[in-house]
């Protein structure tokens, strides 16, 4: 689950991270006062989307000259100018795709003397099997493309999960970002409260960027993107309580509900599999055979015939689909099962794509039998490479 930067701001403020002064606001009326309540000359206006790349962001209805997703205002009647230009309007970023996002949120912020821009994040190396910071002194930039053009600008500490953040690691870290002075005594109490929300908060993610040095020395968060682990969430009912779901996709939302892992993807075969490698097995050999898969819809290996129901009407409700490819091996998850609920599905909603099915694995005669006589349109498939030709010779029939 993923929430706004003023949400994350505020989050780390309660730890006591060094952010600005700022305001959330949904109307273009609340600009001014806003506006007023900070300290000022400067302010920023940021747009609040579920995405990154806003400042390089541009407007769908504004032209290609208008101002990003985040821009300066050097008075309040600024402020006031960018809100109502921004709020309710699409920002489209390197992100959000074509599609972009629409503005509903901006958060009025207090300007900054900035000196240097940082990048620092925690996420959990697997490779060590530790959260670990990731840090470099070229912030405010895309870290991918830093990464991929000169890498060794990139550090990366773990933290030893008993010793937790240490002064050694202090010094690593602060040696990384090139930290001395007011922003090296800053650092031996930031370093440590982010790793300490981090591991509290069961994050994913948590990403500064930037993570600046202001004029005055003093290090101060500009920044912030979180990422919580959804499986975590039944611990954190203020964190719970911070969801934006105007931000996600709306089968996304429903498939949640039923406990369904779903990602909505771009293309026009819907997948329903049991088993996140047989899942991705899948979209490979959709893309294998030239077309590309509609979502990830993983039922799980323990999904009942309601379950299995739920994630058929997710797939079809989707007016990308023009056609569907269930296939599931039966461990756990029994082939039976499987037909009952795509058979009440299908009666349910009705069909109108092809739906080629293959099973494999326990109770697979039974469930082939409910298929075969349920009276649908229903395409059998022997194995995967199978069931793949016949989807994409179907759509293109």
């Amino acid at each position: 689950m993923n929430i706004h930067e003023y949400q994350a701001k505020a989050l780390l403020k309660g730890y006591g991270a060094p952010v600005a002064e700022g305001v959330a606001i949904l109307k273009a009326e609340e600009a001014e006062a806003a506006a007023k309540s900070l300290p000022g000359p400067l302010y920023v206006v940021k747009s609040q989307i579920h995405a990154g790349g806003r400042g390089k962001g541009k407007f769908k209805e504004l032209g290609p000259d208008a101002k990003g997703g985040v821009r300066l205002a050097f008075s309040i009647e600024e402020a006031k100018a960018h809100a109502k230009e921004m709020l309710g309007n699409t920002l489209v970023t390197a992100q959000t795709g074509e599609a972009g996002k629409q503005v509903n949120r901006l958060y009025i912020e207090d300007g900054a003397d900035i000196a240097r821009e940082l990048y620092c994040s925690l996420l959990v190396d697997r490779s060590v099997g530790r959260v670990a910071f990731v840090v470099s002194t070229e912030g405010g930039m895309d870290i991918e493309a830093v990464a991929h053009d000169t890498p060794e600008k990139i550090q990366t500490i773990a933290i030893d999960p008993e010793a937790g953040v240490t002064a050694a690691d202090i010094a690593s870290i602060s040696k990384a970002l090139e930290l001395d002075g007011a922003a090296g005594e800053d650092a031996k109490s930031l370093f440590p409260l982010l790793y300490k929300a981090f591991n509290e908060k069961d994050m994913a993610l948590l990403e500064i960027n930037p993570l600046i040095v202001m004029k005055n020395g003093h290090l101060r968060v500009l920044d912030a993107k979180m990422s919580f682990d959804g499986n975590a969430l039944f611990r954190h009912d203020d964190v719970k309580a911070l969801r934006d779901e105007t931000e996600e996709d709306a089968k996304e939302i429903e498939a949640s509900k039923w406990d369904l892992a779903y990602v909505a993807l771009d293309g026009n075969i819907g997948c329903m599999v049991n088993g996140a490698g047989l899942a991705m097995a899948t979209m490979d050999i959709i893309k294998l055979y030239g077309k590309e898969p509609a979502n990830f819809c993983d039922v799980g290996g323990g999904a009942g015939k309601e379950k299995v129901a739920a994630a058929f009407k997710i797939i079809t409700a989707d007016p990308k689909v023009e056609g569907i490819l269930v296939n599931i091996f039966g461990g756990i998850m029994r082939c039976d099962v499987i037909a009952e609920g795509v058979v009440a599905a299908v009666q349910e909603v009705g069909l109108k794509v092809p739906l080629v099915v293959r099973l494999e694995g326990t109770n697979v005669e039974l469930g082939k039998k409910i298929l075969n006589e349920s009276g649908l349109a229903i395409t059998a498939a022997d194995d995967l490479d199978d069931a793949a030709k016949k989807i994409v010779a179907a759509i293109e029939a």
